[in-house]
């Protein structure tokens, strides 16, 4: 059990937690969700008790009997260690041994049939007891085990912990929490630093862990696979939903609903209320009911849907069309030394594509993404690309595309875009950057903020063709969907590496394996891929795995394939039409008030009694020259629109 009892903290002026009362049981599988900045990471810091809060407390009875098992979000340094002796150190295991070990000298010293030796005896019993229901005897078995399913190899074992880079040292800290074998788990983000292959065998593990598990992560799949409960904190509070993510998306949208509709309700009583008031008020007759209901109204507990802010919307430039064949790889090989990583890459994106590479880290997509952006030459092969295409590149060392000397607003405003300056800030504000945060200097920003600015610069560009490497990292689960939307409505081509499963399966319609050294392709989107890879078989069943994948027509689909990717085209069509629609009916309400705008401002100038105040007249003129500009742009904008929606028919 994990007792909150009116729990409260604030930082500074900024309240995080406002009388917090919550009771997580035994055995509990929860997801932890909120926005960037809610408070989510010091909440669990305050679990561990790192934390002074401002009132109430939070209880774990027999705290100091219970484990807990700490994975921080931040990367952390890891001691000169071997491999697997760190994990006997971090797991207890080596405690255990080193304390058997010296009971053995102990008792080797100690005449037998005494008091002393009873007791020595007693207690290297116990110990050995102990070590034998931690499974210290299969120890090294069960972490080699573990370390496999983070996707370490026999090699890594003899490696001291501290040659390894971030992520990995991220993976190994995950083990030793796994081998601990807590009471309790509270994982922050643990799914950052993992490929796919390693997410799912950690989904797995975690299916039928006995202890409470709390997570904080803004993975959909693995919230869905591993929650039964979803924690949401906001405005201050926790607010519980019984069931996975998907569930909690669904009720939170009807509780919404159905306070709306209780919100609608109450304003009409109160109206009617006010009514009778004002209507019977200076009525002596009426004197008792008219107090009655004024008692009525000042009990009301008015019903408020907070942050219930307009929605944000990401949108790409359009920029200008490019030719089918957008790029061209042919035979790309690329090695580091004497280290291969890939070689004889054939494959070719086509306009509108929105393609994903995946495979297991260290297999070659962050090299391939480098060389498709001719950011880095290949070893051996070319990449052409088409005419008119405008590539836009982000990578996962975004750093270098910044200058730090500036500041956040020069460095959006150092960009050339037809974007205004309003048009910049609504974006900022989407990226978690709002009011006095935009002026701070790029060189004090985290490598999280740094992403997203230069995330947030490629959006303003021109472009017809993304290359984007692990773009969704430092995103929360809102801001990555407002994203993913604008990339649906992107007309150019799209090639993205990336390891969020949902965010992939919504996007994509092909993907390309990297796995030893060569590519294969899936025609279909990330559950396809899923699919076809359980199956062993992928889309391009025949064709040659070392470097063929990316040709069209070298081997025939079955029907059944064929139905499934007209059926997925479709539906990618639907989506873009749908948004297409969406704006193209914000287009018209926009013009209506922009024409009924200029109507009344030449009518009002009609008007002689107008004609007296000369202020007056600049005024009107001034805001129907405003308006017709306006127009202008907005008749524009839906024929550009018309356009597309034909184009898209």
């Amino acid at each position: 059990m994990i007792y909150f009892r009116n729990v409260s903290l604030s930082f500074l002026d900024r309240e995080l937690f406002n009388d917090i009362n919550w009771t997580i049981h035994p055995k509990s599988r929860i997801g932890l969700v909120g926005d960037n900045g809610t408070g989510k990471t010091t909440l669990f810091r305050a679990i561990l008790g790192e934390v002074h809060l401002d009132a109430g407390f939070i209880d774990i009875p027999d705290r100091k009997q219970k484990k807990i098992g700490y994975l921080p979000q931040d990367l952390v340094e890891l001691e000169a260690l071997g491999l697997i002796d760190y994990l006997r150190r971090k797991s207890g295991i080596a405690e255990l041994e080193d304390a058997i070990r010296a009971l053995e000298q102990e008792i080797a010293s100690t005449p037998p049939n005494t008091h002393a030796y009873s007791d020595l005896t007693r207690r290297y019993a116990q110990l050995t007891a102990e070590f034998s229901a931690r499974d210290g005897y299969a120890f090294d078995a069960r972490a080699k085990q573990i370390l496999k399913g983070f996707g370490f190899r026999e090699k890594d074992f003899d490696k001291t912990c501290d040659l390894f880079s971030g992520g990995w040292k991220m993976r190994i800290l995950l083990a030793s929490i796994l081998l601990a074998r807590p009471d309790i788990m509270l994982l922050d983000e643990p799914t950052n630093h993992l490929d796919t292959e390693s997410m799912e065998w950690l989904e797995s593990y975690l299916k039928d862990y006995p202890g409470t598990i709390l997570v904080v992560s803004h993975d959909h799949f693995f919230l869905d696979k591993i929650a039964t409960q979803i924690a949401e904190l906001s405005h201050r509070r926790i607010h519980l939903y019984k069931g996975n993510y998907t569930y909690y998306l669904a009720e939170k949208e009807r509780r919404l609903e159905a306070l709306k509709k209780e919100m609608e309700l109450q304003k009409a009583q109160i109206r009617k209320i006010e009514e009778f008031v004002e209507r019977f008020r200076y009525k002596a007759s009426k004197a008792s009911q008219v107090q009655s209901r004024v008692k009525m109204l000042e009990k009301f507990r008015e019903i408020r849907i907070e942050g219930n802010a307009r929605p944000v919307v990401m949108k790409f430039p359009e920029g200008k069309k490019s030719v089918k064949e957008v790029v061209r790889a042919e035979g790309l090989g690329h090695a580091y030394g004497d280290l291969r990583v890939f070689s004889d890459l054939n494959f070719t994106l086509f306009r509108g594509d929105k393609v994903a590479f995946v495979g297991v880290n260290g297999s070659g997509k962050s090299t391939l993404s480098r060389i498709l952006s001719l950011s880095e030459a290949p070893t051996e092969g070319r990449v052409a690309y088409g005419d008119f295409v405008t590539m836009a590149f982000f990578s996962q060392e975004s750093s270098q595309n910044l200058t730090y000397a500036n500041t956040i607003w020069e460095e959006v405003q150092s960009v050339p875009s037809a974007a205004d300056d309003q048009a910049r800030r609504n974006l900022l504000g989407a990226f978690l950057f709002s009011g006095d945060d935009i002026y701070k200097s790029v060189g004090v920003l985290s490598g999280g903020e740094k992403s997203r600015l230069a995330l947030l610069k490629i959006m303003l560009l021109d472009t017809n063709l993304l290359i984007l490497d692990e773009p969704t990292n430092h995103l929360d689960i809102r801001t990555k969907d407002i994203f993913q939307n604008a990339l649906i409505r992107y007309s150019g081509t799209v090639a993205i590496v990336s390891h969020d499963r949902y965010f992939l399966d919504h996007l994509v319609n092909r993907v390309f394996e990297l796995k030893d050294g060569a590519l294969v392709e899936y025609r279909g989107n990330y559950s396809y891929f899923i699919e076809k890879r359980a199956e062993g078989v992928s889309a391009t069943a025949d064709s040659d795995r070392s470097g063929n994948a990316g040709k069209t027509g070298d081997s025939p689909l079955s029907p059944k394939d064929k139905k499934r990717l007209e059926a997925e085209e479709r539906n990618r069509l639907a989506k873009i039409k749908t948004a297409l629609k969406k704006e193209l009916a914000a287009v018209e309400e926009k013009i209506a008030a922009l024409e009924a705008r200029k109507a009344a401002n030449e009518q009002a100038l009609c008007d002689p009694q107008v004609h007296r105040d000369g202020a007056k007249i600049r005024e009107m003129q001034m805001d129907l020259k405003t308006a017709e500009n306006d127009l202008e742009g907005a008749y524009s904008r839906w024929t550009e629109l018309s356009c597309r929606l034909e184009e898209e028919a």
